[in-house]
């Protein structure tokens, strides 16, 4: 039989696999490119799961959307996008939108909207978790919080964690990946203004204990001009660049 196959063609050998595209984004500000994903919540009863929506931004980090439901929908994920796209005033041509490739994702109903407000969408290739980074990093913090808790006995109480964690999220947490300054401060264009008066603390500092320093006077860190998810050949070369951090 092996030698019969030999001199054929094996019949999965004809096939011709799918190549897809690897994804290349850049961001060099807020609402340029949002990644967005859904995680699972474990409930109560076993083997049941409440699902976690999340749209953010990968410039700023700030999480513009979000919702806990009961089931893993394609017309939630759509009502989702379609009212962060009018909250945070998104034109035609000016987004894209990356996701894995999830029934949801990939829904006609998803698909449909974003034609519709022409916004670009964009999808991971298969079995490539970093092609989704940004995403998973945000998951990560989220579920390895220390308050996190092994079930939810209800979606009401899912919920109610969900809205204490991401106003924590966007509006206290001093990300690494943005120089330790919150999601909110660089989403809404006040970075600079921030980091200003960090200067002058540490200028004052120096002024007053320079033997605590190494060498030269301390500068706080810029936040990074562009992120990318797989960065374009030949972009961002001589500017500063970031990795999605989870802490």
């Amino acid at each position: 039989m092996y030698r019969l196959l030999r001199k054929t063609k094996d019949r999965r050998n004809q096939l011709n696999p799918r190549h897809y595209t690897r994804p290349e984004l850049l961001a060099t500000g807020p609402n340029q490119v949002w990644s967005w994903d859904i995680t699972k919540l474990k409930a109560e009863t076993k083997w049941c799961y409440y699902y976690l929506y999340v749209v953010m931004d990968i410039y700023s980090r700030y999480v513009v959307a979000w919702c806990v439901a009961e089931k893993e929908d394609s017309e939630i994920a759509k009502q989702l996008i379609f009212d962060a796209c009018l909250k945070h005033n998104i034109k035609p041509g000016q987004l894209t939108i990356h996701a894995d490739r999830g029934s949801s994702m990939t829904s006609k109903a998803v698909s449909q909207l974003l034609i519709d407000l022409d916004v670009t969408k964009t999808h991971s290739r298969p079995h490539v978790s970093n092609d989704n980074c940004y995403s998973e990093a945000q998951f990560k913090t989220f579920k390895y919080r220390p308050d996190f808790p092994e079930r939810f006995a209800n979606i009401q109480i899912a919920r109610a964690f969900c809205v204490k964690f991401f106003e924590w999220y966007n509006v206290e947490h001093y990300h690494s990946g943005i120089a330790m300054l919150t999601p909110e401060t660089v989403h809404y264009g006040r970075a600079q203004e921030e980091i200003a008066k960090r200067q002058v603390a540490l200028d004052l500092q120096y002024a007053v204990r320079p033997e605590r320093f190494i060498n030269k006077a301390p500068k706080h860190p810029e936040v990074p001009k562009c992120v990318y998810i797989n960065p374009p050949t030949d972009v961002c070369k001589e500017q500063s660049t970031s990795a999605p951090n989870a802490l």
